[in-house]
């Protein structure tokens, strides 16, 4: 499976009209893009040099995206992910190296809701922005967003679509009696990746339904990539 689509580097391109400046995006392809995610180590994740699971204020974040990609560079990290609910407006205003677009998504798959992360999605392609958020409180609210009628296997073929890969969020929080079996039916659908490195904050320390010790075992049993991010709502980077 190959997907041509996929944010990589941003560059400042000056058109013939020396008075019209505008970012042009390049490309990685869906599985150069695997590659590359598959390179971030343990340490990455754990000694905050990469972060792909931030929220800001274009959902119900505290931090101003374009601050959050500065302290990201003065911090010295590799990578960051924006990663808002059911939104990837962050996308369109923000744009650098250091960040991969990113969102997440609020989904039931049978019994189970779940939030789906999808990363180094073409923000522009219509197939996925239908099913983004109509409004902010599609992406703040949890009563409105627990309600979500998303189909799990339309929005993981949409996030291909749009070049992106399909990752399972804080995966301990999902009430599946079985998160072994759970996993494998969403690999069957194509998911690519799952949150490994996850500090479980606030209240999903308390309200989890697997061991978080045993997720990388299922990552590298079904050969998922393996992703991690604080799920950042405050205001500074760590």
């Amino acid at each position: 499976m190959t997907y041509t689509t996929g944010i990589c580097v941003c560059l400042l391109c000056i058109s013939l009209n020396p008075q019209k400046i505008f970012l042009k995006h390049f490309y990685l392809s869906y599985n150069d893009f695997i590659t590359n995610m598959r390179n971030f180590t343990k340490e990455d994740f754990t000694n905050n040099k990469v972060n792909l699971h931030i929220h800001t204020t274009f959902s119900d974040g505290k931090a101003d995206a374009f601050d959050i990609v500065k302290q990201a560079k003065d911090k010295g990290y590799k990578k960051i992910a924006i990663c808002d609910h059911n939104t990837m407006e962050a996308h369109k205003v923000v744009k650098d190296n250091i960040l991969i677009p990113a969102v997440e998504f609020d989904v039931w798959c049978g019994y189970v809701f779940l939030h789906l992360l999808a990363y180094n999605v073409d923000v522009n392609n219509e197939e996925l922005q239908a099913v983004c958020a109509k409004s902010k409180k599609e992406t703040e609210l949890d009563i409105i967003r627990f309600f979500s009628k998303r189909d799990i296997k339309k929005l993981i073929q949409a996030i291909h679509n749009a070049g992106g890969i399909a990752v399972l969020a804080h995966p301990c929080c999902c009430w599946a009696l079985s998160l072994d079996r759970f996993v494998k039916k969403l690999v069957s659908y194509g998911l690519d990746g799952i949150e490994v490195y996850y500090p479980y904050p606030r209240w999903r320390k308390y309200i989890r339904f697997s061991n978080p010790d045993c997720i990388e075992k299922i990552a590298e049993k079904y050969n998922l990539i393996k992703t991690g991010g604080t799920d950042l709502h405050g205001k500074f980077l760590n």
